[in-house]
């Protein structure tokens, strides 16, 4: 989602959770969309494993990833003292979080994803898929996404605006 013209560039649709384990074909679908991979990407907590920590590493795509749920609106702990040397990923991704710019940056996923959501579901009255319907709408084919009013921006424009952010 690129968050100043809400233009959906990749779309998966699931019934399964966790998250974790749609981010390698939603990666796919985004590369392929917009020509590249975002260097930065705010993820909520069902996206957390080391694996995807790795993966996203891996890719060069700097993730701030929840580790666990706060009660709304409690901040996180602050941050005391080193690091230690031996941190394992999620110790190191929910120490990261912990600083201001972090915190900041992770809140956009809240912005970017959410308010989309909200006006499929609210203005198209799209509240839930049939089975068949989350097959077909899995394959980035998905009508009420690109009917969210950029079903004919053209791809090169996708890739131009997304490769200046």
């Amino acid at each position: 989602m690129d968050s100043d013209h809400q233009v959906i560039v990749a779309v998966g649709v699931s019934n399964q959770p966790p998250d974790d384990e749609h981010l390698e074909p939603m990666l796919q679908r985004i590369a392929v969309t917009a020509g590249a991979l975002l260097d930065v990407m705010p993820m909520d907590a069902g996206y957390w494993s080391e694996d995807i920590a790795t993966a996203c590493s891996d890719q060069g795509i700097d993730a701030y990833i929840a580790t666990g749920r706060l009660p709304h609106g409690q901040p996180p702990p602050p941050k005391r003292g080193p690091l230690p040397r031996d941190a394992d990923a999620k110790t190191r991704i929910a120490r990261k979080l912990r600083s201001k710019k972090a915190s900041k940056t992770y809140a956009q996923h809240k912005a970017i994803v959410e308010p989309v959501n909200g006006q499929i579901k609210e203005c198209r009255g799209l509240r839930r898929f049939l089975l068949p319907a989350i097959t077909a709408a899995d394959g980035g084919g998905s009508r009420p996404m690109k009917g969210h009013g950029h079903g004919d921006i053209r791809q090169d424009w996708i890739v131009d605006h997304l490769s200046s952010l």
